[in-house]
């Protein structure tokens, strides 16, 4: 039985046109870059949703997101559950395969016990729980301006609290995936490479920063916080090619959402919007069902395996699950997924795609069928009114999503509501009857 080992890099916040390979033209990420070369860098691959928990708990578990117990609401209450053993992940179904699995970086999908990567499925666990950390004291600040929390430090090697204070995050998370790696080169292993960064607060050490001297102040320190990231991914590549491990290695990279516009990303403290990020052509940010908001770079690689090619047609993160457990010889069929693998598809086969792709954000629901995109009370950025009550385009010809549709094609309005909207009802559904009682607000 063919059982590679399984790198899974993902990023936080970052937009999709800020790669090299992905059209920037002022960034550098020459080992990022290095991987579309040699791999399948995707055009149109879409997170499951615009915003960090439920995007991740998507890609983990190959559900959408409210299938999966952790969706966007009551992202604030830190008593809620959130993800749990009930719900497998792709660590615990290739730990049943006898992968050795680790997790180094960003969990954020709960803080009990049972929600911790340690109850599912990752034998080691060297990271942080919550949604953002300072980079160098590795404290938890977020909500302090709204006196909701006092500031709490959060490091952890499983489910022992440790501290580096000083220590770039970035570079822990590298190193400690490096570690991993050397550790487990003699047997099959998955290991999730969770940075935090783009996400905010914006901190880069000075040596990033000096490759570029003449970029804006803003896009300089996104420019030197993803540097650090490919520098990052650089190393354990090389790492891989050192224990001659490549051949036998599936890597996959994606960020997690759209780049963000919160306004604790404002580098200058005024309200302008966040100019940092670039979505590229697309409209919207982090939070909007917008492409801007959901659809990321990507790419997966496996040299020697999966041939070298762009792929243009959509994809979506649940897929990823099934794949990789398809690929390490288990059996997709025996888990409950809303993903599809595409590994023919990788190897060389037809592209498969799923007939619709569906999204939901709180008041926000979208899908996608074809080159069809219907966004119902679509935002632009948290916070704003809606867009449009329905907004729709043909992203063949408008990817940017600049033109309302609507009113020319009511009949196709109706169809892809109805289905948004039934498929909604089932998440609805859904949560109610599994999840619903562990986010109590009392």
């Amino acid at each position: 039985m063919d059982r590679p080992n399984v790198v899974v890099i993902m990023t936080d916040d970052q937009g999709y046109a800020d790669l090299g390979c992905m059209g920037s033209g002022d960034l550098k990420t020459p080992n990022i870059d290095s991987l579309a070369e040699g791999g399948v860098l995707f055009k149109s691959m879409y997170s499951a949703s615009p915003v960090c928990s439920p995007s991740r708990a998507a890609l983990l578990t190959g559900r959408y997101p409210g299938n999966a117990g952790v969706r966007a609401i009551l992202a604030g209450n830190r008593k809620a559950s959130g993800l749990t053993p009930e719900v497998p992940t792709i660590a615990s179904a290739l730990k049943k395969l006898g992968y050795a699995t680790g997790i180094s970086g960003k969990w954020h999908l709960g803080l009990k016990d049972e929600c911790r990567p340690n109850a599912n499925g990752f034998d080691e666990f060297s990271g942080f729980l919550a949604g953002c950390l300072d980079y160098y004291s590795h404290i938890f600040y977020y909500g302090m301006a709204d006196g909701k929390f006092d500031p709490t430090h959060d490091l952890w090697e499983n489910d022992k609290e440790v501290y580096a204070n000083g220590e770039y995050l970035t570079e822990r998370i590298t190193r400690k995936s490096v570690d991993f790696i050397n550790r487990h080169k003699d047997e099959p292993f998955f290991l999730y490479v969770a940075y935090n960064a783009p996400h905010y607060p914006m901190h880069a050490p000075q040596k990033y920063l000096d490759r570029f001297p003449d970029l804006p102040w803003s896009r300089r320190i996104m420019a030197a916080m993803i540097a650090a990231v490919d520098d990052g991914v650089g190393e354990i590549t090389g790492t891989l090619d050192k224990l001659g491990l490549t051949e036998n290695t599936i890597i996959y990279f994606q960020s997690d959402n759209g780049p963000s516009r919160e306004s604790r990303n404002f580098l200058d403290g005024t309200p302008d919007p966040y100019y940092g990020g670039s979505g590229g052509i697309f409209t919207g940010h982090k939070y909007s069902l917008f492409e801007g908001g959901i659809r990321v770079p990507a790419i997966i690689s496996r040299k020697g395996h999966f041939p070298a090619r762009v792929s243009e047609a959509p994809h979506i993160a649940t897929d990823i699950f099934p794949t990789l457990l398809e690929a390490c010889g288990g059996n997709p069929a025996g888990y409950e997924t809303d993903g599809e693998s595409i590994l023919s598809t990788l190897l060389g086969g037809e592209e498969k795609c799923h007939d619709m792709l569906f999204w939901e954000m709180e008041g926000q629901n979208a899908v996608r069928k074809g080159d069809w995109k219907l966004v119902l009370n679509g935002k632009l950025v948290e916070g704003e009114e809606p867009r449009a009550e329905v907004f729709l385009s043909d992203l063949g010809t408008d990817p940017g999503e600049k033109h309302n549709l609507a009113d020319e094609y009511p009949e196709i309005c109706r169809e892809l509501t109805d289905a948004v909207l039934d498929w909604r009802a089932g998440i609805e559904e859904t949560w109610e009857k599994k999840f619903a009682k562990n986010y109590s607000l009392t």
